[in-house]
């Protein structure tokens, strides 16, 4: 049995995944801001602990972490699952959604991340999963914001592999693609109400269109990517980064190619910095 500490179970992937991890026998530390419904959507399972936790919330982290020890005995998977998306151009955005978002998507990542960590450590052993997208490792207009948290998400994973593989502990960042869950909804999205004329006929202005013409009618099937994370965790030697989702596969390709072309093209130029070398 693996003793799972999940942010944001109440719907969504968390949900999916939790659910999941106690099908095949797991224990779930399943966490969210309001913890009274995860009872009635999981059933009174013996191996499912609610927790109440807002992950900008420091001490009710640490708090929530050691509760989850003093009933398991252990940490052995932390997902950081919670989080939203925010819809707009980067110049649409006002500071107080920008900070919201972080507060949330990155410095809530941190912050939970922070707490859970002396646990593994003092263990010697887990697997930090940190949730990106496709647009932590590709940013696309209307969405530069969101990326930004997930490319923070995506550096700080790279780090954190490095820094934690001595002590016994996997790190892998997490990207999806477009999946079928209500991540277009209001719920899980926020749009910029301050919307700039000059944008409306730009690619930022036509992603507001295609988001809610494709809400509900994304390719990806979210029960079969709660099984793929499930095996992932438990597998002996994860990946740094996963990709889930043709989508997301295409994405990475594809920006690859572009990197690789752009290098050759202006290898010469990026090469012509450093100081000249000194013949022997």
């Amino acid at each position: 049995m693996r003793v799972w500490f999940i942010t944001g179970a109440s719907r969504g992937f968390g949900a999916l995944i939790a659910r999941e991890a106690l099908n095949v026998g797991d224990a779930v530390v399943a966490t969210a801001r309001n913890p009274a419904g995860l009872a009635e959507k999981f059933g009174n399972h013996p191996n499912l602990l609610p927790v109440a936790l807002d992950v900008s919330n420091e001490a009710q982290a640490h708090e929530a972490a050691a509760e989850a020890v003093k009933r398991f005995g252990r940490i052995d998977i932390l997902l950081n699952n919670a989080g939203y998306g925010l819809l707009g151009a980067v110049e649409e955005a006002t500071a107080e959604e920008i900070e919201k978002l972080y507060a949330t998507n990155v410095f809530g990542l941190l912050k939970v991340t922070r707490a859970v960590l002396p646990h593994m450590r003092r263990q010697r052993s887990g697997h930090v999963i940190n949730t990106s997208s496709i647009g932590g490792y590709q940013s696309f207009p209307g969405w530069g914001i969101y990326s930004s948290t997930k490319f923070a998400v995506e550096g700080l994973s790279e780090a954190m592999a490095v820094e934690l593989q001595p002590l016994g502990i996997k790190v892998t960042v997490v990207e999806p693609g477009f999946f079928r869950t209500d991540f277009l909804d209001e719920s899980s999205l926020a749009v910029s109400p301050s919307s700039i004329a000059d944008y409306k006929d730009t690619p930022a202005g036509a992603m507001r269109d295609f988001a809610a013409g494709h809400n509900h009618g994304q390719p990806g099937d979210p029960a079969r990517l709660a099984k793929s994370m499930v095996t992932l965790a438990h597998s002996a030697n994860p990946p740094l980064r996963m990709p889930f989702g043709t989508d997301t596969i295409g994405a990475i390709e594809a920006k690859n190619a572009y990197v690789a072309k752009e290098l050759a093209d202006w290898r010469e130029l990026a090469a012509s910095t450093d100081f000249p070398k000194v013949a022997t």
